[in-house]
């Protein structure tokens, strides 16, 4: 089963859209395997976003994803990280289209309200940064085969 990271950014957690966005997620038919709030450290926010050190949104980008606390999640289901890409929307969120997380709720390519991993590797990368082994969990859902595309009946 494929799983990808997940971080409500502190917009959705000071916009008060933790909920709504969850609740997108696990109508979709996708397991959370691991969920916490938690205040990202300057030292995560920097390994977490290292691939942007040197562009001119790296500060910014830094100050704001520290400015509050977070969701993380691990999220688990078939395609998902295309799939969340999908719910999720353009980055810029003036140019997500409505129905997409970030298309509906957003205000800014900066306040675009949730990151997901954008490829296995990095989805690997970024789970080991914000969970232990301990922290996620497996277990199956009764109506996870009515959520697979690729289910043989």
């Amino acid at each position: 089963m494929e799983k990808t990271l997940i971080i409500l950014k502190p917009d959705t957690v000071q916009r008060g859209l933790i909920g709504e966005v969850i609740s997108r997620i696990e109508k979709r038919g996708l397991r959370i395997a691991g969920l916490k709030m938690m205040w990202v450290p300057r030292e995560l926010a920097e390994r977490h976003y290292g691939e942007h050190q040197g562009k001119a949104f790296y500060e910014p980008l830094l100050n704001f994803i520290t400015s509050s606390p977070v969701i993380a999640m691990v999220i688990e289901g078939p395609k998902v990280i295309t799939t969340m890409r999908a719910m999720m929307g353009k980055t810029s969120s003036l140019e997500a289209n409505p129905g997409t997380i970030r298309g509906d709720y957003g205000l800014s390519n900066r306040h675009n309200l949730i990151h997901g991993s954008d490829s296995p590797e990095s989805a690997e990368r970024e789970i080991a940064l914000f969970f232990k082994p301990e922290e996620i969990y497996n277990y199956k859902r009764v109506t996870e085969p009515w959520a697979d595309p690729d289910a043989e009946w």
